[in-house]
């Protein structure tokens, strides 16, 4: 072929403990599981191939980031950004009226599996770290940002590079990094939720709120739902750019079109984007349950403040789950 490859050996054990890092990186810029993962295999195909002409004036992961960000920049520049319902107009007050599905041209966010990216030495404060930075709010924030300065906020503030490592990934400027580090902030600044913050429960609470959803889905317990969700919770589903915002609207729609008979909906607890979430699935006509959809949540001491359904039953693969769930297993 005329080039010199490298040890494949040598290659993996300088390289490969970056992967799951490596897929964080390219998910938050990207907001896409599949693309993320394409992308890091590309991102492992070209450093592999230069691996070679790599001469240490960097740290290998430093030159992994460079590759995998202007792998990203360069797949940014052809597609547009990814969204929630939210992201495209105002809620709903009519939980009464179907919901409108979008067309093939608005490209959802979609979510990550914690599995997937979780750090393999188990360190609590880098679980914490990758957990913190993926949230799903963070998420959908930086889909607003174009694409060189979504990177450089991320690299700079959720990776802590410094000024001049950035430079060097972007071949650009410290003082062109530092400008637009300050735009990117403003305008994270600027779109932010302005409610009320957030206060997490603890472990317990946590587990004892996704035990009561569950059972107030599978059950069919429209009473048992309205008591979880907070006042101003909201509620988006992927495909509908439909959403609601406001106990109000929420349980009359969710009473409607979600709750069925008891047993139809089954639920498998997972995570995602550092967040509790479950697998869903429906009954179908067959007896058996169907993958239907991740809904991950946004829990609070007080009750749920969001349920963000991704109606992408394919998913439920990346998060390890089989698509049918046959009457026989169970």
């Amino acid at each position: 072929m005329g080039e010199t490859t490298p040890d494949d050996g040598e290659f993996v054990r300088a390289t490969e403990g970056f992967r799951r890092e490596l897929l964080a990186h390219c998910y938050r810029l990207l907001g896409s599981v599949d693309d993320a993962e394409d992308l890091v295999q590309e991102t492992y195909l070209r450093a592999w191939r230069g691996y070679e002409r790599f001469e240490g004036r960097s740290s290998v992961r430093v030159w992994l980031y460079r590759i995998a960000t202007n792998v990203c920049l360069t797949a940014l520049g052809h597609r547009n950004r990814r969204v929630l319902p939210s992201g495209l107009g105002r809620p709903s007050d009519d939980p009464s009226a179907p919901p409108s599905i979008a067309g093939p041209e608005v490209r959802w966010l979609q979510p990550m599996p914690d599995a997937l990216v979780r750090p393999e030495n188990d360190d609590p404060a880098a679980t914490v770290a990758v957990r913190d930075s993926i949230r799903l709010a963070l998420m959908a924030c930086l889909q607003y940002l174009p694409a060189r300065q979504r990177a450089v906020l991320i690299l700079r503030d959720v990776l802590a590079f410094s000024a001049t490592e950035v430079a060097d990934m972007l071949d650009t400027t410290t003082a062109a990094v530092k400008s637009t580090l300050r735009r990117a902030r403003a305008k994270v600044e600027e779109i932010s939720p302005a409610a009320e913050r957030v206060v997490p429960p603890t472990d317990r609470e946590l587990r004892a709120l996704l035990g009561r959803y569950i059972a107030a889905f599978e059950n069919s317990d429209a009473a048992a739902l309205e008591s979880l969700l907070r006042q101003d919770a909201t509620l988006e589903m992927t495909p509908a750019k439909t959403w609601f915002s406001g106990k109000a609207t929420c349980v009359p729609y969710l009473t409607k079109y979600a709750l069925f008979s008891p047993g139809d909906w089954q639920m498998v607890p997972t995570s995602a984007n550092g967040q509790p979430a479950v697998v869903a699935y429906l009954r179908g006509e067959d007896g058996d349950h169907h993958a239907f959809a991740i809904a991950v949540l946004t829990l609070a001491v007080d009750g749920i403040a969001g349920i963000t359904l991704f109606g992408e039953p394919g998913m439920a693969a990346k998060f390890g789950r089989p698509q049918v769930r046959p009457v026989s297993d169970r």
